[in-house]
């Protein structure tokens, strides 16, 4: 897959300069949702069946700040899957140095608010997310 890349927002960036460590919740939002994109399960087509994918987990380890206007590439893999959840492991470098390692666990909830076995509706992403995997 290819890396989502994130160009720094001078409003990300706190009184220091350096971007807020609250966006890079944002940043991470934004690169798995890039990469349900590249793997054909748009939140959209998600959405429109009634599927919801709320973070039950979030952890971030920051390693090197960032600035405006750095470009911040994103690699997005899975760490973890069980029936109902999957954990998404997320590298961020800028210019080839590491700016954090991250991961957000997710659910998937149906129209009911129920958890949907994600691996029952769709088949086709589980085994892409599978190759995935670390």
């Amino acid at each position: 897959m290819t890396p989502y890349i994130h160009e720094v927002k001078y409003y990300e960036c706190d009184r220091m300069g350096i971007v807020h460590h609250s966006y890079y919740a944002r940043f991470m939002e934004e690169a798995r949702i890039d990469l349900l994109n590249q793997l054909g399960y748009p939140f959209e087509k998600m959405e429109a069946e009634g599927i919801v994918s709320p973070v039950v987990s979030l952890s971030i380890d920051f390693k090197h700040p960032t600035t405006f206007p750095d470009k911040i590439s994103i690699e997005v893999r899975v760490k973890e899957m069980s029936e109902l959840k999957v954990t998404f492991s997320y590298t961020m470098k800028c210019a080839g140095a590491l700016v954090c390692r991250a991961t957000s666990t997710h659910c998937f909830l149906g129209p009911d608010h129920r958890p949907v076995v994600y691996a029952d509706k769709w088949p086709d992403l589980t085994a892409k997310l599978a190759e995935l995997t670390i």
